[in-house]
């Protein structure tokens, strides 16, 4: 415990110290938010968004940004520079296991993830009257569900990837699909019927996202496919993953 305690100081002092990726991960979102939200029209109730604004409506996806940049983008990368690096090799040889470096890359993505997705939340709430979750729980097991799905799909990555740009390859494909499907570049009510409808079961689960948000429970078919792929991605990773 005393080593994990000693990784995640050091590490967390590293990933302070990266302040553009910081700023980037953990304010873009609202920073689209607040660009939206400043044209009036997408103010305005509209009957094709079920009398919600079009910011009201978007805010679910804008959740895809950081998961998807942390999950499938940092944390591979990360990873696989300190297994090029022969980091993790040379943790293997002191008391301080690499599990505890893994572990702690985890923590710090889920607290990047966490902070990213709260100020969204209050500056939507509170500079565009964006109402909160109106189904707390559901919202809550939804966004756990979908973290959990993408952040293992990103230890996936790192586990296959023997280099940084190894991981970049494999990322970057997997990035584009992931905020594609989340609704980023094209709003949901733009893209055809049965590609939204793909994007239901995509990590991290838009869709269960936007149902929680506006009141509706989740479907458990779309919370049972995000713990499936969490679950399968996971045990893959663990299986693949190499030190060295």
């Amino acid at each position: 415990m005393h080593a994990f305690r000693n990784i995640l100081r050091t590490e967390a002092r590293l990933y302070l110290r990266d302040l553009p990726t910081l700023l980037t991960t953990i304010g873009l979102p609202t920073v689209i938010l607040v660009v939206l939200g400043l044209i009036p029209s997408l103010r305005k109730p509209d009957p094709t968004f079920d009398g919600q604004t079009f910011v009201s409506y978007f805010a679910p996806s804008l959740l895809v940004v950081t998961l998807a940049m942390v999950g499938v983008n940092i944390l591979p990368a990360v990873l696989a520079t300190y297994r090029e690096r022969g980091v993790l090799r040379r943790l293997a040889t002191t008391p301080a296991h690499p599990a505890a470096l893994l572990a702690a890359q985890l923590v710090l993505a889920l607290a990047g993830i966490l902070a990213s997705a709260l100020l969204l939340i209050v500056v939507a709430r509170l500079a565009f009257g964006v109402p909160l979750p109106r189904h707390p729980l559901g919202f809550t097991l939804a966004f756990i569900l979908g973290t959990a799905a993408l952040l293992s799909l990103g230890l996936l990555v790192a586990a296959v990837a023997r280099t940084t740009k190894a991981a970049q390859a494999l990322a970057v494909p997997l990035f584009l699909v992931t905020m594609f499907f989340g609704g980023v570049y094209l709003p949901r009510f733009l893209l055809p019927d049965f590609v939204a409808r793909i994007g239901d079961y995509t990590p991290p689960g838009v869709q269960a996202l936007l149902d929680a948000w506006t009141g509706t429970p989740p479907q458990p078919l779309h919370l049972g496919i995000m713990a499936v792929i969490a679950v399968a991605a996971g045990a893959g990773a663990a299986k693949l993953f190499r030190w060295e």
